[in-house]
């Protein structure tokens, strides 16, 4: 992750400043569509828990799109806090947010949309969440980047349904970042490659990770709400283009259990205006930060045990960042608040002066939720000016063993929780109603481990 400058036009069209052309009503939505060929529409919006949900929508209604949106019963799209009764979820698309996905279907494209209820913001709706967030650090003079880094598996089911890897042939002790697996999934790859690049993102590297199996597709950071809608298309991307070859693209954390689990580093920075609010060359500790920069830390580090609940908010998270260890040797998952310089078995990693690097997440966060939770945590550590001590310390804490126990924290934290509940009271308890329904759910089911270690123990 590099943070120089780069293009990241959504379009390579003139003005762009990072996104679409910022045009706005009917008449925005409709240039581009014309403009790109476009013929449908996927209208998107991602529910809490990070499932994209869409309507197609004809080029010939981009009108009606662009004014009304378009409706949705809330409570089938899934977990957008509705019931049968409730009125319609109305996605309003964000027009800067228009992306032609021609290597997909050609004349396809989507926008990512904000839902609405009977006219006002739907506060369970994750973009909506973010955004607000994005708006309290707004009227602290703050703006914020991120980068994602992108991890998954690239699998297929055998006659017996098992689980194996999509490249017979992927089959080393340490397959990171061998030439010749990487070669053979050549074409797709670089189908995601140039995709991205196609889309002015900055791809930058495309990689075989730790375990066998999973990759790594990285594209250059961005304000904080363009990351995180990259981070929703590039998944549809990734599984839509994996399909078509024959294979299941999954972000599930831990799908092999000898394997490293796949996480969502998040690479994080503050700024004022065009100014980088982290580096200080001054900086005693030695890792060329600002002493908010360390607030900032501090923060992030203070509520870790709670974020963990929105940055792997699934049972199986709890099976990578609890892993001791793999077939390569290394799980790269923390099990404890700890920050320190360019090192990564901590929780927070300082790989240089102009970010931090949050390792905790995994592949089934949510990006609009895992960001906002992580501002509001390292901003309170900035409002109370914490410290998080000498680097390759900072926490005691070890995180959370299970979904039930981070579930547990979050509630217990009026900061994290507080992220959930910005744009309307209620979002952070539905949350933590739905994780420990599913914990439960797993919880009750017997397991083929379970069969295995009683059938005749006793």
């Amino acid at each position: 992750m590099t943070l120089e400058a780069t293009d990241t036009s959504v379009l390579r069209l003139p003005s762009t400043n990072g996104r679409s052309p910022e045009t706005s009503g009917t008449a925005g939505l409709a240039e581009l569509a014309h403009a790109t060929g476009t013929r449908f529409i996927l209208a998107v919006f991602t529910t809490l828990s990070g499932k994209p949900c869409a309507k197609l929508v004809p080029v010939e209604s981009v009108d009606e799109l662009a004014t009304d949106g378009v409706g949705f019963a809330g409570y089938a799209a899934g977990s957008m806090g509705q019931v049968p009764k409730d009125p319609d979820l109305v996605a309003i698309p964000d027009v800067s947010s228009f992306t032609p996905i021609p290597f997909v279907r050609e004349g396809l494209a989507l926008v990512h949309c904000d839902p609405y209820v009977e006219g006002k913001p739907w506060p369970y709706a994750p973009r909506v969440i973010l955004k607000t967030a994005l708006a309290q650090a707004a009227a602290k003079g703050l703006s914020v980047k991120v980068g994602t880094e992108i991890e998954y598996f690239l699998v297929q089911r055998d006659e017996n349904g098992t689980l194996r890897t999509a490249d017979a042939l992927d089959t080393s002790r340490q397959p990171c970042y061998d030439a010749r697996d990487v070669t053979r999934m050549y074409e797709h790859l670089t189908s995601i490659s140039s995709a991205m690049n196609t889309l002015g993102w900055g791809n930058y590297a495309n990689d075989h990770e730790d375990g066998n199996g999973q990759f790594e597709q990285n594209f250059q950071y961005a304000d904080a709400l363009t990351t995180a809608d990259r981070v929703i298309t590039l998944r549809y991307l990734i599984s839509v283009l994996a399909e078509q070859r024959g294979m299941t693209a999954t972000f599930m954390p831990k799908p092999f259990a000898d394997r490293t689990g796949s996480g969502m580093h998040m690479h994080l920075s503050l700024w004022q205006g065009d100014t980088p609010v982290f580096p200080d060359a001054n900086d005693s500790c030695g890792l060329g930060l600002s002493k908010t920069a360390y607030s900032f830390v501090a923060g992030i580090l203070e509520h870790a045990c709670a974020l963990q609940g929105v940055i792997a908010p699934t049972v199986n998270s709890y099976k990578r960042t609890g892993a001791t260890s793999t077939a390569s040797g290394a799980t790269w998952s923390p099990r404890y608040a700890t920050y320190g310089g360019n090192d990564r078995t901590h929780y927070l990693r300082v790989p240089d002066a102009n970010r931090v690097e949050l390792r905790g997440g995994d592949g089934s966060a949510n990006p609009y939720l895992a960001t906002a939770a992580t501002v509001a945590a390292g901003l309170d550590g900035i409002e109370r000016d914490l410290d998080p001590g000498e680097p390759g310390t900072g926490g005691t804490a070890t995180l959370p063993m299970t979904l039930l126990h981070a579930m547990d924290a979050l509630e217990a934290d009026p900061v994290v929780s507080g992220a959930l509940d910005a744009a309307g009271a209620g979002v952070a308890d539905y949350f933590a109603s739905l994780k420990r329904e599913e914990f439960f759910h797993w919880h009750n089911t017997v397991t083929p481990w379970e069969i295995d270690s009683y059938l005749t123990a006793f």
